[in-house]
């Protein structure tokens, strides 16, 4: 087993705790819950770290750590300041383990470094704007999602295990709500860097490739839906199913194609 298949696989395993305390909703505002949770961002922040440590990489474990501690240094700090994002970790935590388990299937990948004809500079800022910009929308796609499911226990009268776990949908559009503004700002700026960086390579400002495509359908779509629901009444299942639309949108800008070449195709 090589060494970082052996720290991705550790980390991982380490990580289970932080996924498994939320459903325990007795523990959600103990010791138990803040402990696994910073456990957790430690362990993803090493990791980042890890795979960082040589300078900038392209590959899609890399990737995938630094959107995982990104995520969670997010999650924790959004948790200080609001309970209502301690519910959601019910459906957060599970999805950034599935991510760990991703970058641990994709660790033993050749390495791949990033261009070196833009200033590391802009490179280093496009990246910190672009896993902000994926950590703020995960947070906010687990918001809507809890909010779709509290909202179908209602309409069908079945609650479950989960969605009594879940807050209660107006709590949850607020937070997604707020969420997604903060995204869009996020997300503007990563189309600047990126366009910026773009231009030190090859002189141009846009090059409408796969990530690029993605990127200003989803900045869009968040901007359409932050509009419609401030000022067209766009509401309920309407607006999560956009949401996840556009929160799509990135993950396939961000991962898709790296993913098909390094994993699939590998």
């Amino acid at each position: 087993m090589t060494l970082p298949i052996f720290f991705s696989l550790g980390a991982t395993l380490l990580m289970v705790p932080a996924a498994v305390t939320p459903w325990m909703a007795k523990t959600r505002d103990g010791k138990a819950f803040w402990q696994s949770l910073l456990l957790a961002t430690v362990l993803a922040v090493l990791m980042t770290r890890y795979w960082f440590g040589a300078g900038w990489s392209a590959s899609l474990a890399p990737d995938l750590w630094v959107t995982v501690a990104a995520t969670l240094m997010l999650l924790v700090l959004v948790c200080l300041r609001n309970a209502v994002a301690r519910q959601i970790t019910v459906l957060v935590m599970p999805y950034l383990l599935l991510l760990a388990v991703l970058a641990c299937f994709s660790a033993s990948m050749v390495n791949v470094g990033v261009s070196d004809e833009a200033p590391a500079g802009w490179i280093g800022v496009h990246i910190l704007v672009s896993v902000i910009t994926l950590g703020l929308l995960t947070l906010a796609a687990a918001a809507a999602l809890a909010s779709f499911i509290q909202s179908r226990a209602l309409k069908t009268k079945r609650p479950n295990a989960l969605s009594r776990l879940l807050p209660a949908v107006g709590d949850s559009e607020r937070l997604y709500e707020r969420l997604l503004m903060a995204s869009e700002m996020v997300l503007a700026a990563g189309v600047a860097t990126g366009m910026a960086t773009e231009f030190a390579e090859t002189g141009r400002l846009l090059v409408l490739d796969h990530k690029t495509l993605f990127s200003l359908l989803a900045f869009g779509l968040i901007g359409g839906l932050i509009a419609g629901r401030r000022w067209g009444g766009v509401r309920g299942q309407t607006a999560v199913r956009l949401l996840l639309v556009a929160y799509s949108f990135v993950l396939l800008g961000y991962f898709g194609v790296k993913f098909v070449k390094q994993v699939l195709l590998s």
